[in-house]
């Protein structure tokens, strides 16, 4: 299969606008009938959500240190037919783990550099004029084989702003093809964890047609599909293997599936799809229990302590989880997920409620601290016991209470040092931990 013609959307740091203009082009595109397709570099659950939302197709993640190259290659193909596929980088462009996984740093660049996309440089002149030429400068030759091949400036002022960051990007040897005017109308609302999730946002169409409509009218939408052009995959990523598959937890495994539990990787359940595994989702917002004829169930990341309340008082998925683990399921659960399957969670405002009671763990969100980074594990017991596994964690809670057996024999970070407090816990064949499983792995060098 001949992947689709990439680019990359990138930027010097994290909040100068990659999302809303992939989300605008995306659009833009999609009613010109050119028929795109996005994907988001890194461990993001909230941004391909956006993305097919606005594309029309689904999205995926693209990690490169979680992920082998030839699994990386095949995510990409799998994105044709396409007539653009557009991947949204990870905070900066050159951002990325403090050392290499299976694939790199897991950064937009080191991506570009794998497969020879080119980047378009998404800058945030809100608070600069002439200084974006010695920006767009030094990311341009920072890395000559990370190829910075045009840049959109993003909240531009008025012409004569606009006059002078047209010369920086002239001075600085780098086409612009867009200048967005500031719009303090169009904005996606956010929340602790990132942006607000797709399924949230109200009137998100019409955002999006707003995005586009703004878009459309201030970059040269030729001249960026101009930009883009096939990965180069090469002689070894073409033969490359792509990596072992991570493994259903059963045969027919029911997925919790609502706001709340809404954070798992398309690749992962894609996975499960080819291993013959049935998937089953039920909402526990929606008084929904688990398949009774599930041999797994599956409680991934989402946000459960905004929905601590309506958990607490409609015991449904309770007494479904219960009754699995009585008749031998596997049940497993991933940060929100696994707090979910604790005796108890403290909201953000002080008040206690009950949770599944399956684990001894309690957490709360009255005091927050962040927990944040690439992680690495063995499985020592539960639905992948004995597997190595590359992974992310991300949250806020603290643990309050931890009782049980551990559920990890080590977890390490990007650099190989021990991390504690991610090692999760299990109570006979139930388990869970703060980490969101990514890929299986061989060891931190890849």
């Amino acid at each position: 299969m001949t992947p689709p013609p990439a680019l990359i959307l990138a930027a010097p740091a994290s909040s100068g606008g990659k999302t809303t203009m992939t989300l605008g082009l995306l659009r833009a595109f999609r009613r010109r009938g050119i028929g795109p397709v996005a994907a988001k570099i890194g461990p993001d659950y909230i941004d391909p959500a956006f993305h097919e939302v606005a594309a029309g197709r689904p999205s995926v993640n693209l990690d490169g240190w979680a992920m082998a190259p030839g699994r990386l290659a095949r995510l990409i193909e799998m994105q044709a037919p396409a007539g653009l596929l557009a991947i949204e980088g990870v905070m900066g462009l050159f951002d990325g783990a403090p050392a290499p996984g299976a694939s790199g740093d897991g950064s937009a660049a080191a991506l570009a550099r794998m497969f020879s996309l080119p980047v378009l440089l998404v800058v945030d002149a809100g608070a600069q004029a002439r200084s974006a030429a010695a920006l767009i400068h030094g990311f341009r030759s920072f890395d000559p084989a990370v190829q910075v091949a045009a840049v959109i400036f993003n909240r531009v002022g008025g012409p004569g702003h606009r006059r002078v960051l047209a010369a920086a990007a002239a001075e600085a040897g780098v086409p612009a093809l867009g200048f967005v005017p500031r719009r303090a109308d169009i904005a996606l609302p956010s929340r602790h964890l990132g942006l607000v999730q797709a399924r949230e946002t109200t009137d998100l169409e019409a955002l999006l047609d707003r995005l586009a409509d703004l878009v459309a009218a201030h970059v040269d939408l030729d001249a960026v599909a101009a930009l883009a052009r096939p990965a180069a995959f090469g002689a070894r990523l073409v033969a490359a293997e792509p990596g072992p598959a991570v493994p259903p937890p059963g045969g027919r495994i029911a997925l919790a599936r609502d706001d709340a539990f809404a954070f798992i990787y398309p690749h992962l359940l894609a996975d499960w799809h080819a291993a013959g595994a049935e998937v089953l989702p039920f909402s526990p917002l929606a008084g929904q229990a688990p398949d009774p004829s599930a041999d797994a169930v599956w409680l991934p990341g989402g946000y459960p302590e905004l929905h601590a309340g309506r958990l607490a008082t409609d015991r449904a998925w309770v007494r479904g989880l219960v009754a699995a683990r009585d008749r031998g399921a596997v049940i497993f659960g991933e940060c929100g997920g696994y707090m979910a399957l604790g005796q108890g969670l403290t909201d953000a405002d002080g008040r206690d409620w009950p949770m599944a009671g399956l684990l001894g763990l309690s957490t709360s969100f009255a005091a927050r601290r962040l927990h944040l980074g690439y992680r690495l594990g063995r499985m020592v017991a539960g639905p992948l016991e004995g597997r190595l596994w590359r992974g992310h964690e991300f949250h806020y809670a603290t643990i309050t209470a931890e009782r049980g057996d551990p559920l990890w024999s080590s977890v390490e970070d990007a650099t190989g040092a021990a991390v504690e407090g991610a090692q999760g816990l299990r109570a006979g064949r139930v388990a869970g931990s703060f980490l969101h499983l990514i890929a299986a792995g061989q060891s931190v060098a890849g």
